[in-house]
């Protein structure tokens, strides 16, 4: 991987998380797993967007992987993504830039908008869920990589086996499995040997299930133009700089992108609104709130339409991409 695929650019390990209550769509419809790799590419490339201002083709090694620490049914999907990506004149923009929290929002609700689309979920159990304080869903990208041989240690990583059989005892006076998990496996669990054949089996993939997926500037396709263009794929037209980020304007420009509203136009006048101060005091915010009389209607969800149009857009797919 590290000779013939990996650009040598700063790599970033993404990993997304679902809630509990969607994962069992996954168990019992494991095609679904290939979907959702794609929603978190496409939540990805929204997000570099965003932050860049203009649309940014990354390079993404993507593993979907089902295990958890205890050998338990936990889909989630661990990527390896270049820090920033290619625009359309050829220039690679770098974006070292990553807000867990701003694409965990985003996955949220592609995520959501898929299973909608799909009639797996009603739209109000969407808005209730996007409602809530904690989502469930979930973003990390702490880890990153600065050369080839450090990416590719962690590209190994992603592709870890299910089990440690260093972790793995058989208590043979109770006739169970042991299995140490945690942080130096610190905790131990305790199953049936059968459960525990049940256990490491559901996570045998179906027959012609890929788990490591390729995007982007390492998809299959884009290599291919590469080499028959005669061009090296590790040379890259670096921009100077790294790419701008604008706070003000991409929480703004999420919310317009997703429920066609501008939140810094006056409802009043039609002028531009800027933001002056953040308040992060609750009760001055209420007292705020007491003042201008305003009222709201907790947990009240989204209007359907968004669903119904970030659905098509995770549906559609991109040649160079899928």
């Amino acid at each position: 991987m590290r000779e013939t695929l990996l650009l040598d650019v700063s790599h970033r390990q993404v990993v997304f998380v679902i809630p509990k209550m969607l994962r069992i769509f996954f168990k019992f419809k494991r095609k679904l797993l290939g979907d959702l790799c794609r929603t978190a590419v496409r939540a990805l490339l929204f997000y570099f967007q965003t932050m860049a201002g203009t649309a940014l083709e990354p390079g993404i090694v993507a593993v979907i992987q089902t295990f958890g620490d205890r050998i338990n049914f936990h889909p989630h999907l661990h990527f390896l993504v270049t820090e920033g990506g290619v625009d359309e004149a050829g220039a690679f923009h770098r974006v070292s830039d990553f807000d867990d929290g701003r694409l965990a929002r985003v996955f949220a609700r592609v995520v959501l908008a898929f299973l909608v689309g799909r009639e797996l979920l009603s739209p109000e159990w969407a808005g209730r869920i996007l409602s809530w304080r904690h989502t469930g869903f979930s973003v990390h990208s702490r880890v990153r990589t600065k050369t080839k041989p450090e990416a590719e240690r962690v590209g190994k990583y992603m592709i870890r086996p299910v089990l440690s059989l260093e972790r793995l005892s058989f208590l043979e006076p109770e006739g169970k499995v042991g299995y140490r998990y945690g942080q130096d496996g610190a905790e131990r669990e305790t199953m049936d040997y059968l459960e525990f054949i049940g256990r490491v089996t559901s996570h045998i993939p179906d027959k012609g299930q890929v788990t490591v997926r390729y995007y982007g500037l390492y998809a299959n396709a884009h290599r291919g133009k590469v080499r028959k263009a005669g061009m090296s794929p590790f040379l890259l037209r670096l921009a100077e700089g790294e790419v701008q980020r604008i706070p003000s304007k991409g929480w703004a420009e999420m919310i317009r992108k997703v429920y066609e509203v501008d939140p810094m136009l006056c409802p009043k006048c039609g002028g531009t609104m800027k933001v002056v101060a953040f308040i992060t005091d609750y009760q001055a915010v209420d007292r705020i709130i007491d003042h201008l009389k305003l009222r709201f209607i907790a947990e009240k969800p989204p209007p359907s339409r968004v669903f119904a149009e970030v659905a098509l857009m995770a549906a559609e797919e991109r040649d160079e991409y899928f």
